[in-house]
Order: C-alpha cells, then structure tokens, then sequence
C-alpha cells in the first residue's frame, strides 16, 4: 500500500484558481443561455407564436437542460468517486463550453425552420449534462483539500462562480445591448456564446495543472475506492441524499427568479432591458459579499444554522421582492434584487461545508452532484410556470407564493439532514496549522 504521508495537497492558490475561475466560466455559459432564453430566443426561434407562448416556449428550453442534471450527476458522480474529482472538472467544462459556443453558431427559425429550436434544446440539454458534475468536483476539489475548522470558506470558492457567471453573462449582454435591435438580433447575440471559446481555453488550462483532492488521494492509496458508488450512497444514505436534494431546491428558485424570469416580467412591468440588467450586475458585489460572510460564519459556528437561516430568508422575501418591482421605480427593484442576492449568498456560503459532511468520501461527488441536481432541477423546471401562472391569475403574487412554498420545502428539509462528518475544529493557537501550500 502506498504510504499516504507523501500525498501532496493541491495549494491554496491552484484549489481557488480551478473551483473559483473554472465554476465562473461554465456558471457564464449557463447564464448567458437564461438571458438569452428571456429577451433573444422567443423572438429568433419561436417566432410564429404569440410573444407570450414564445416566452413560454422559450423558458422552455431553458428548464429543459434541468432534466437531464440529475442523469449527468449520477454519471459524472459515478466516475469522479471511481477516478478522481480533476479529471470530471475537465470534462464538465468541455461539454459546458462546447455546447454554448456551438448555441452562439446555430441558425435561427428564419433559415431551417423547426430544425432550430430543436437544434437548441439539443445543445441545453447537452449543457445541462456537463454542469451536472460542475459544481460537485469544484467544491470537493476545495473542501476535501480544507485547512482544518475551515470547510465552509474553502467551498465558497466555487460558491462565487455563480455570481460572477452571472456577473460576466450581463456585462457580455450589455457589451452587445447597445447595438441597434437589427444588428443584436442578427448577429449581436451570438458575441457572448462564441467569447465562451476563449473562457473554456482558459479553465482547461487552469484544471490540467491541479492536482487530486488530498481525501480522494488518500482514498485511492488505501485502494478504498467503491466499485459502485450511487449503489453504495442508496444503501447508506438515503435519507441525507432525498433531504438534500429539497433543501438545495430555493437558492436557484431565488436565483433563475431574478436572473430568468425579471428580465421578462420586469419589462412588462415598465423597466428597460438595460435597467433590468444593470441592477442584476450590480447585485453580483452584494452576492459575493454575503456568500464570504456566511461562509466565515459557517466555519465559526455551524453551517447547518446558517443554511437553515438563508431557507427562512428564502421564504420570507418572495412577496416583498415582487411588491417592491411592481413598483416600477429603479430604486425598488434595486432594493428586490439586492436582499434576493442576499438571500441566495447565505445559503450558498454555508451550502459547501453542509453538503460536504452530510455523505462518505467514497459516494461524496455522486451524493452532493445528485443532490444539487434535483434541486436544480425542481426549481428550474418550475421556471416556465411563472409566465404561466402571471398569466392565468394576472398577479404577481402566485409567482410569489410559488417560491415561498419552494423555500418551506427547503428550509423543513435542512433541519432534518444528518451530518455524518463532524465540522473540523478550527486549531489551537499554539497548535502548528496545516497548510495546503506547497
């Protein structure tokens, strides 16, 4: 057996670099389809439906690539338990990455007909596969490589790829937004899918230099890998991978509320495109800040508590947050979306430490992909009900309500999770700290 005492840790700067920079590129090439899918797509590859049904249709597709997470969580899961978290995150970013630019190249409705927005539900769909594994091995890379009594802030890392995914996808549709409407729905649009090229030879740099999670290493000196992982993480954990999964439910529904569906309704109500996506920009600061401040808190007290405290935010804030856009002034919707990011950034700060000690190294990146997946995956296939229900009651408030309930489910859920790996307490003063330099 292979003497685990020469397993070198990945530093402290290579774990950032791949879980911060790498989850921020595939997080823009999943948002840049959410912007385009409300104020682009309906137009382009929907066109003979009414600009309703074309909204709807739209949103569609963009809920259509949640399905198919939980299948890429299971597969990528599966292998990055068996070989390793590094070589998923290659892969993840790849398929991520390709299918966007390939989206950015695709012709419209105009020039092949019903073979376009075929065409594009193909591609999400492909999307939604590779980030499945996205978000599993960029935490795992970050907690299971953790100086001791600090798990939750090294998983915030890849926590900030989603603020700054939609950070960057706004400032690229804003770069493009000022072009005349002939020109941004000719060619304008397709700017932010191609730029993703250059992102994606980025991050595949970033991530063939990083080395294996040191958790994962050890497991694999001790030749402890599990031949079957997901069935291994259903003998054994059932109850915390279907709890995690409903508490993993209102960070997105907060999130594809703002960042999907505002852009639509939001111009019903009387704001700008430019406006609605200026305010979601500038909110991004606040994400980040409140995601690091969980985080800290996390470490400090209990991860569990803070989540627990974000999914009753999560419940509270949906009514104020649409009373305050129906407004129609600039100044309420900057309020809405400010405390929304707030709302998400405390959850997700306290989300990587939590999942991490809720399942075993060995099903570990298939338990907490799966996981986020369906949540995922039930709030963003819920996304196109909200047209829907706008629609049929002509209210804002079943929207709300929509998401409250959401945030019930997963607030009841995280009180009733298990944690299975204690918290690692924080070391003594006169203690020697690890580090994860090299």
């Amino acid at each position: 057996m292979a003497n685990t005492g020469t397993t070198k840790a990945p530093s402290t700067k290579g774990i950032f670099a791949a879980s911060f920079i790498g989850t921020s590129i595939e997080w823009y090439d999943y948002f840049i389809f959410g912007t385009a899918a409300a104020i682009v797509f309906p137009r382009l590859f929907f066109p003979d439906a009414s600009p309703e049904a074309a909204t709807l249709a739209s949103l569609s597709a963009f809920a259509a690539g949640f399905l198919v997470r939980p299948i890429g969580a299971a597969v990528i899961g599966h292998f990055g338990d068996r070989i390793g978290r590094k070589s998923m995150l290659v892969l993840t970013l790849l398929l991520t990455g390709g299918a966007t630019f390939a989206i950015g190249l695709l012709p419209t409705f105009a020039a092949i007909g019903f073979g376009a927005p075929m065409l594009l539900v193909a591609l999400r769909l492909i999307q939604g596969f590779g980030v499945a594994g996205e978000w599993g091995g960029a935490l795992l890379i970050s907690t299971e490589s953790a100086t001791p009594g600090r798990r939750a802030f090294f998983g915030s890392f890849a926590q900030f790829g989603v603020p700054i995914g939609v950070l960057t996808s706004n400032l690229a549709f804003l770069f493009v937004a000022g072009m005349s409407d002939e020109d941004f729905f000719s060619y304008g649009w397709r700017i932010p899918f191609l730029l993703s090229a250059l992102l994606v030879i980025v991050g595949f740099i970033i991530r063939l230099r990083l080395s294996e999670s040191r958790e994962f290493q050890q497991i694999k000196e001790r030749k402890a890998v599990n031949k079957v992982p997901f069935r291994e993480l259903l003998r054994n954990h059932p109850r915390n991978l279907i709890l995690a999964s409903l508490a993993a439910i209102a960070p997105p529904a907060i999130g594809y509320a703002v960042t999907v569906y505002m852009l639509s309704y939001g111009t019903q109500v009387g704001y700008t495109r430019n406006t609605l996506l200026a305010i979601i920009l500038a909110s991004t600061s606040v994400w980040i800040l409140a995601i690091v401040v969980s985080a800290l808190l996390s470490d400090r007290f209990n991860s569990k508590l803070l989540y627990a405290i974000g999914a009753v935010t999560a419940v509270i804030w949906p009514f104020p947050m649409f009373a305050l856009v129906n407004t129609g002034t600039t100044g309420g919707a900057v309020v809405a979306f400010l405390v929304a990011a707030i709302v998400q950034g405390i959850m997700a700060g306290a989300q990587g430490g939590l999942f991490t000690e809720l399942f075993d190294t060995k099903v570990r990146y298939s338990g907490i992909s799966i996981a986020y997946a369906i949540g995922a995956t039930v709030s963003g296939a819920i996304t196109p009900a909200f047209p829907a229900l706008y629609l049929s009651t002509g209210s804002s408030n079943a929207v709300a309500a929509l998401i409250t309930g959401l945030g019930v489910v997963s607030l009841v859920a995280v009180l009733g999770v298990k944690r299975i790996i204690p918290p690692t307490p924080a070391p003594e003063p006169d203690a020697v700290p690890v580090t994860t330099e090299p």
